[in-house]
């Protein structure tokens, strides 16, 4: 399975450049043969623009979605963001992974909402983060804050999942993230962690980029630095990490495979 990720500056509210850029990139991450690309937090309609989360919001079967699934599909390459969503009165911080077929293949409300704008704007997610198959792999996904508790990435390995797919928007100021905890965190349940950051500011906040894929090894498979960047990359098996990359005694302790 080969996976893209699109480290990008905020969209700011405008969800029309937002939509033409993942239409675009979709285009070059299938032409790079990904089978998934990978954006960042609230991508709809921007991250740190709580004014337009609840007016701007949009439910799951209206038109963002729907053009996502329509861009995926003539792309032949799948994609999965963040974004606002209303159900009823509530607004949830959202992500949403489409196939490259256009169906859906998982959603999820963040529960680990950080801070207090978020907690302002947002209801909290009520459902575990979810597993799903892509090319034959099985992936989990959450959003930012959840990477940071263990227990999040540690179920989804026991569920079965091989890469957990993250979009985030970490300010800068918190690397640690990027730098510890996201390896840290891919190490301990052997998985690939692929963390899909913003560069750039947005209404004041300046983000930290160095989006990542990190192996089950706790080594980057490829990283960004603080600009827009596109990073590919192929998602090692487990197996492709043994003997060199893993002892036999940590493959013993992968949650779900044994051990521990």
């Amino acid at each position: 399975m080969k996976l893209a990720l699109s480290q990008v500056t905020p969209t700011d509210g405008d969800v029309t450049a937002a939509l033409a850029h993942v239409q675009a990139t979709l285009a070059v991450a299938a032409c790079a043969g990904a089978d998934m690309l990978i954006l960042p937090e609230l991508y709809l309609p921007g991250y740190n623009r709580p004014d337009l989360h609840g007016d701007l919001a949009q439910p799951f079967e209206g038109v963002w979605i729907n053009n996502l699934q329509e861009m995926a599909q003539a792309a032949g390459c799948g994609v999965t963001l963040g974004w606002a969503e209303r159900a009823g009165q509530a607004v949830f911080n959202a992500a949403t992974a489409i196939g490259p077929d256009g169906q859906i293949l998982a959603h999820y409300r963040k529960i680990q909402l950080f801070g207090p704008m978020e907690r302002a704007s947002f209801a909290f997610g009520s459902e575990p983060p979810p597993v799903f198959d892509l090319g034959g792999r099985r992936c989990g996904l959450m959003i930012c804050y959840d990477v940071e508790f263990p227990h999040h990435t540690s179920d989804l390995a026991r569920r079965g999942a091989e890469v957990i797919l993250v979009p985030t928007a970490n300010p800068k100021g918190y690397e640690h993230v990027q730098r510890v905890l996201v390896p840290a965190r891919a190490y301990e349940t052997r998985t690939c962690v692929v963390y899909a950051n913003y560069c750039g500011t947005e209404q004041g906040l300046a983000f930290g980029g160095e989006s990542l894929m990190a192996g089950p090894d706790s080594r980057a498979l490829v990283s960004a630095g603080t600009r827009p960047a596109l990073l590919v990359a192929e998602i090692p098996a487990l197996g492709d990490y043994a003997p060199e990359g893993l002892s036999a005694m940590d493959q013993d302790f992968r949650p779900g495979l044994g051990g521990a």
